[in-house]
């Protein structure tokens, strides 16, 4: 089967890994999968255009319902959604924006939710017949570069000091992007570095957004103990998150933070501010520690930071979460199955 799969394909980002992935899960049963970024696309009927070339295409997927699934609408074809989390959080908020999500919705022969918090959700703000969500996590694999310099990193970014060994770093994994929200720590940890030189954060990701990198930029300038380090490769990013003391997600919003499951998987400790997608994941105390604020943050971070214990307890508990729940294997599998739906429906009408 040839099918098309459209996502937002920025690199170096989440969308791109997980659309990666699944790329590579429906390529290993035998299919074609050609991956196209949203930005090729000016409307649906492109996409339609697109489809009909010879040899045509058999079906399509899609990651995000609005951003992606909208350009679906014309085409003839069997389709599937995955929620991008924005989506069913953010986009649901704009009325045309939600009817359009909801033609896509009864459109597409299935949809998958990463978490059973992010269907319930989508069955309350849209219409649609619930049995056609499925709900599969994200899977989790993560591959650290033997060739890493940790003081090299450090000092690439920004941080100048004789005590590499003895830093507390915090690193903050996201695009630089509005929903991300990479500035909500800024003052209070440049506040709490001001009382130990030792705790530093480090914003690591893609520029996204031209305008927010600008502004990240300037207050990194002015901020002490904030620093903002250059994008790196998957497998030198999980090197740096293996190398800091906890990795930090201060989202608004999101679907499934691929980056706090990566940090558990490298048995590293979470602190993820306390948001829908985030709570699915970390359960306060057990598996990571949650935040409501930027001083709720500090808190945390001093009990994480003071007490081996919950350290140990909240590392041993994230590997063994991402273990159980974030199986490759078990992701491969569900979307080989529904692929396999989407092949029957070209017989079927």
């Amino acid at each position: 089967m040839k099918l098309l799969f459209l996502a937002c394909l920025s690199p170096k980002t989440g969308n791109y890994t997980t659309a990666e992935r699944i790329r590579s899960h429906i390529e290993s049963a035998g299919h074609t999968c050609e991956l196209r970024d949203v930005a090729d696309f000016l409307s649906p009927s492109d996409v339609a255009h697109l489809v009909s070339q010879n040899p045509p295409f058999q079906g399509a997927l899609a990651i995000h319902l609005f951003k992606a699934g909208r350009l679906l609408l014309d085409i003839q074809l069997p389709f599937g959604v995955i929620f991008g989390g924005t989506d069913i959080n953010e986009d649901v908020k704009d009325e045309q924006k939600r009817v359009v999500m909801e033609q896509v919705l009864l459109k597409a022969r299935f949809a998958v939710a990463f978490t059973e918090k992010l269907k319930e959700e989508a069955e309350f703000v849209l219409v649609s017949p619930n049995s056609k969500i499925y709900v599969q996590p994200q899977g989790i694999q993560t591959e650290v570069a033997e060739k890493f310099c940790w003081t090299e990193f450090l000092r690439s970014s920004g941080v100048r000091t004789d005590c590499v060994d003895e830093l507390c770093v915090f690193l903050l994994v996201c695009g630089l992007r509005r929903v991300k929200d990479p500035l909500y720590l800024a003052e209070v940890f440049s506040e709490w570095h001001s009382e130990n030189h030792l705790n530093i954060l480090i914003i690591i990701g893609p520029k996204v957004d031209p305008a927010l990198t600008a502004e990240v930029e300037a207050v990194v300038k002015r901020a002490t103990g904030v620093f903002l380090a250059q994008e790196r490769s998957q497998r030198k990013l999980h090197a740096a998150m293996k190398r800091c003391f906890a990795v930090v997600n201060s989202s608004e919003s999101e679907g499934m933070s691929a980056a706090i499951l990566e940090a558990m998987d490298l048995r590293v400790p979470v602190l993820a501010r306390n948001i829908p997608g985030n709570a699915a994941v970390v359960k306060h105390g057990v598996n990571g520690l949650l935040f409501s604020s930027p001083q709720e943050f500090v808190h945390q971070s001093q009990r994480l930071l003071s007490d081996y214990k919950l350290r140990e307890r909240v590392v041993r508990n994230g590997k063994r979460y991402v273990e159980e729940h974030h199986s490759v294997k078990k992701e491969k599998e569900t979307y080989q199955r529904l692929v396999d739906t989407l092949h029957k429906a070209q017989f079927s009408g």
